[in-house]
């Protein structure tokens, strides 16, 4: 199946509420090594002047993918998972992101250009509270190959 052109400025609402958990930030910040205080101590994070655990600045990743998830599952959009390279992730951060935080995530597809057999799909998911306020704005770019590639 080819990409279909049209994605291009589709926008899917925000899915199901994302907990932040305390866990969840070790557990992160473990795996990519990250080890300042605040991801693991709630008196560390205190002291920067957070009511929380801090996460790293790539945890938005979490949020963002089960944003990605509605594009790729999406049977209209003709992307086969199978022929996926991850090109390029971008952060913005509006502010950190606190355990307790509730976030939501909905994805833009700002651009498709079309490469050879296959196309380079470009997204933008906004992270928020579930009170509206902006946490985090993510920018990714997959390649989708061709079938002859």
């Amino acid at each position: 199946m080819t990409i279909n052109p049209d994605l291009q400025g589709r926008s899917y609402p925000a899915g199901e509420t994302y907990s932040v958990g305390r866990e969840a930030i070790r557990d992160f910040a473990r795996a990519v090594k990250a080890t300042h205080r605040a991801h693991y101590d709630v008196d560390a994070a205190a002291a920067l002047g957070h009511a929380d655990l801090v996460a790293p600045p790539t945890f938005a990743i979490i949020v963002a993918q089960r944003a990605d998830a509605q594009l790729i599952g999406d049977p209209s959009a003709g992307i086969d998972f199978t022929r996926v390279v991850h090109a390029d992730q971008r952060f913005i951060h509006h502010r950190p992101i606190i355990a307790g935080d509730q976030l939501v995530a909905e994805l833009h597809v700002d651009q498709v250009r079309a490469m050879g057999g296959g196309a380079m799909i470009t997204t933008r998911a906004e992270i928020t509270t579930i009170d509206g306020e902006p946490t985090a704005t993510t920018t990714s770019s997959i390649l989708v190959r061709g079938e002859d590639q």
